[in-house]
Formats: structure tokens, C-alpha cells, sequence
């Protein structure tokens, strides 16, 4: 079962390499056009990092505000 993140490592690629090709045959360099591509792949990655961030199926760990000798 392919999940949110199994898409975007998928995607990560597809935007850097897609985007920088389209627009290499628009008709902008290739010097030019690829960060644009590469900003496109970094905001893939920024999406699953901060705006969907991973969670566990778990509970998270309770810290205390004690000290381990208490």
C-alpha cells in the first residue's frame, strides 16, 4: 500500500527533473532552469517535513520535569 510519503519520494525526482526539462523546452537555459527545478523539488520535501510531518503510530514519550535521582 503506497502511502503520502511513497509519493513524495517519487516526486522529488519527477519535480526536479520535469520541471527543469519543461523548462528547457520552453526555451530557457539549462543553467537557468534548473534551480527553479530544484526549488520546486525543495518544496516537495519542505511539504512532508513541515506542513505534513511525520508521525507515530505510538504515544509520544512523556518527559517529567524531575531529575533521574527522584
Amino acid at each position: 500500500m503506497t502511502g503520502y510519503y511513497d509519493y513524495v519520494l517519487g516526486l522529488i525526482p519527477a519535480a526536479l527533473i520535469g520541471v527543469t526539462g519543461l523548462l528547457t523546452l520552453i526555451g530557457l537555459s539549462p543553467s537557468a532552469a534548473l534551480p527553479v527545478g530544484a526549488v520546486a523539488a525543495a518544496a516537495v520535501t519542505a511539504h512532508a517535513m513541515f506542513v505534513r510531518t511525520p508521525v507515530t503510530d505510538g504515544a509520544p514519550a512523556e518527559r517529567s520535569g524531575g531529575s533521574a535521582a527522584d
